[in-house]
């Protein structure tokens, strides 16, 4: 358990630093990222969809189509928002970092009764871990507000960017859900090995890919 933990500390650290050079050197090496990422995670995925579906080609094929839209989609909306303010990209980010790392500490902390039967290892106290450290991001975002006057987000009010770290927590507990049904429809543990002590980039990942297209269309129809 402590070795384990270690290893998801030290690759969750690794990771952070890379996302941050890549974010703060230009828009072109986030850019690189978000493709070796989608690349990566799109392979992930569609070895996982064909474990899960053994000699039914129809649902495969089916599935890849959609993966292979659905990653295009991220790619190109993920490379979008680079050229919105760049704190609201970065809040982004911290939401889902920040609510996946609640529901695994909150989780193992307090344990309790299951929250679905797709992913045993999920409970009800890791879920409400996860909406909980999802609003610590707020304090970047206080911050800011209080020393600059303008806290760089398309946001109206404090009450509207709770009601939006809560839903992009929500989106991104949904996204590690629907992730967990195939793996557990497929029976395997990690969608791969890339990352010690994680499993694989999807694994990794899987709430992340939907709440940046969810941000986005927030943004576009509400703020």
């Amino acid at each position: 358990m402590k070795s384990n933990l270690s290893k998801r500390f030290y690759t969750s650290l690794s990771l952070i630093t890379l996302l941050s050079v890549s974010l703060f050197l230009n828009k072109y090496t986030w850019l690189i990222l978000l493709m070796v990422g989608s690349i990566i995670s799109f392979h992930e995925y569609n070895e996982l969809i064909k474990k899960a579906f053994r000699k039914k080609n129809y649902l495969i094929f089916f599935f890849q189509i959609t993966n292979f839209l659905f990653f295009i989609t991220f790619l190109i909306v993920g490379y979008i928002m680079y050229d919105f303010p760049p704190t609201s990209l970065i809040f982004i980010i911290l939401i889902c970092i920040f609510s996946d790392t609640g529901g695994y500490f909150i989780g193992k902390l307090i344990g309790g009764k299951k929250l679905t039967k797709i992913s045993p290892n999920k409970t009800i106290s890791g879920s409400l871990g996860s909406f909980v450290f999802s609003l610590f991001p707020l304090i970047l975002y206080i911050i800011i507000y209080e020393f600059t006057g303008n806290s760089n987000f398309n946001i109206k009010n404090l009450s509207n960017i709770i009601c939006l770290s809560l839903f992009l927590s929500l989106v991104c507990q949904a996204g590690d859900l629907f992730i967990s049904y195939f793996k557990r429809k497929a029976k395997v543990k990690d969608t791969g090995l890339i990352l010690p002590g994680h499993g694989g980039l999807l694994d990794r990942i899987d709430g992340l890919i939907f709440v940046i297209p969810a941000a986005y269309i927030i943004d576009e129809l509400i703020f």
